[in-house]
C-alpha cells in the first residue's frame, strides 16, 4: 500500500472510497514483491500494479467487488499448465494478494490516513496488517512509529499489539518490508497469524563526488532510481545549482570532510567521479570505513592500481578495500556521460538485488529473484 502512498493520500484528502490490493507473499518467480499495490476507487479509476500486467484485470475486479461488499478478501494467483487461458502469472510463480476496502466508514480508515500521509511526505513509520489469520482479524492495521508509539490496533489478544509493535519496529529499523508469523495470542511461536509489515523510510541517499559532466547524467539516473541525490565538489565554480538543477543538494566542500560530517547508512550509495588522488584517497579512506550499500570510483585500470596502492599505504585493510567497486560500472561499452551513468546505475541495482550483470539471453538463473523481505 505504501508504494502508492502519494496517490492514495490525495484520494483520502478528496474523500474518495477505494479498495487496495496488496501483494502479501510471493512464491517462485514473481514480478513484484510484498507491499506492491493496486487500488481502485468507486469511480473505477485504477493506480499501481501488483504483477506488471499478468493479473491486473482480475485484481481490478476483486477490488470492485470488495468496495461493494465491504469485505477484506485474500486471493492467490499462479500459473496453470492445464488451463492456458486461466488468469495467472506467465512467469510461473505465485502471488497472494489481500484486498482491503477503505470506505468512508471503514474502521481502519484513520490508520490508513496517518500511514499514507507519513509515507507521502517521506516520513518514517511501519504499517502492520493481518494478512493471514482468524477472519475477524484479517485486514486489521497498526501504524508504528520509530519511538514505539502506535495508532490503531489488531484486536484479539491484548498481547498481540505489543508483539506486533516490537516486530514492526525491528523491520522499520532495517528499512525493510516483510512478513512476520505469530500466534494469535501474541507469542512469537508461529501459530496461524501472519502480519505484513510495510516500512516507510526516507529515500536512500546517493552522494556523487566530482562536479563533472558524467555527474550530471548520474544525478538523473539516481533520481530515476528513487535516490535523494547530493553532488559534492571542492570547487565552488563547478559545484553550482545551475550545473546540477536536478540534484536535491549541491555542496561546495572538500569531499572527505563533507562525507565525515553528513549522514550515511546501510542504504547509501557513494559514487566517486573525481579520479584525482588528492580527492580520492582521503575520501575513500573515509567511505570504506563507514556504513554504505555501494562505494564506487571512476578511473582507468591504471588509475585504480595507483589508487589501490595509495589506499593500502593509508592503512586500509583487505576487507575494507574489497568493498570498493572500481572501475565503477558494468561493462556496457559505454562512451557518453548518459551511457556511463546507465552503466553505473546498472551495477548499483545488481549489487543491491544480487544480480550477476550477465545477459539474460541463454541464462538459466531466475529472472525474478526471491523478493521476500525486500527493502522498501
Amino acid at each position: 500500500m505504501l508504494d502508492i502512498a502519494g496517490e492514495l493520500d490525495c484520494w483520502l484528502a478528496d474523500g474518495r472510497e477505494f479498495a487496495v490490493a496488496t501483494v502479501v507473499s510471493v512464491g517462485g518467480s514473481a514480478p513484484r514483491g510484498p507491499g506492491a499495490a493496486l487500488a481502485v476507487d468507486s469511480g473505477g479509476t485504477v493506480i499501481g500494479s501488483v504483477s506488471g500486467g499478468c493479473v491486473e484485470g482480475a485484481v481490478y475486479e476483486l477490488c470492485a467487488a470488495a468496495l461493494r461488499s465491504g469485505e477484506t478478501v485474500r486471493e492467490r494467483f499462479g500459473y496453470s499448465d492445464e488451463d492456458a487461458f486461466a488468469v495467472g502469472l506467465t512467469c510461473g510463480g505465485t502471488i497472494d494478494v489481500m484486498v482491503t476496502p477503505v470506505g468512508a466508514e471503514a474502521s481502519g480508515r484513520e490508520v490508513f490516513r496517518a500511514a499514507l500521509a507519513t509515507a507521502a511526505r517521506g516520513g518514517t513509520a511501519a504499517l502492520a496488517r493481518v494478512v493471514e489469520g482468524p477472519a475477524g482479524l484479517l485486514g486489521r492495521a497498526l501504524l508504528v512509529h520509530p519511538d514505539g508509539a502506535h495508532e490503531g490496533g489488531l484486536g484479539g489478544h491484548p498481547d498481540l499489539d505489543r508483539t506486533a509493535v516490537a516486530e514492526a519496529r525491528a523491520l522499520l529499523d532495517a528499512g525493510r518490508t516483510g512478513t512476520v508469523r505469530l500466534s494469535a495470542d501474541g507469542s512469537h511461536c508461529p501459530g496461524g497469524l501472519t502480519l505484513l509489515v510495510e516500512s516507510s523510510v526516507p529515500p536512500p541517499r546517493m552522494i556523487v563526488f566530482g562536479a563533472v559532466d558524467f555527474a550530471a547524467a548520474l544525478v538523473r539516473a539516481g533520481k530515476f532510481l528513487g535516490h535523494h541525490v547530493t553532488v559534492c565538489d571542492a570547487r565552488p565554480v563547478f559545484a553550482t545549482r545551475a550545473r546540477f538543477p536536478e540534484a536535491d543538494e549541491v555542496v561546495a566542500d572538500w569531499p572527505h570532510r563533507y562525507l565525515r560530517e553528513t549522514r550515511t547508512d546501510e542504504r547509501t550509495v557513494l559514487c566517486v567521479l573525481t579520479h584525482d588522488a588528492k580527492f580520492d584517497v582521503p575520501l575513500l579512506t573515509e567511505a570504506l570505513r563507514m556504513p554504505a550499500a555501494f562505494v564506487g570510483a571512476m578511473g582507468s585500470r591504471r588509475t585504480h592500481a595507483d589508487r589501490d596502492r595509495r589506499l593500502r599505504e593509508a592503512g586500509l585493510t583487505e576487507r575494507e578495500l574489497s568493498r570498493l567497486r572500481s572501475p565503477i560500472g558494468l561493462d556496457l561499452g559505454a562512451r557518453t556521460p548518459e551511457e556511463t551513468a546507465l552503466s553505473i546505475a546498472a551495477e548499483i541495482v545488481a549489487t543491491r538485488r544480487g544480480g550477476t550483470g550477465v545477459p539474460l539471453t541463454g541464462g538459466a538463473s531466475p529472472i525474478h529473484r526471491d523478493l521476500t523481505g525486500a527493502a522498501a
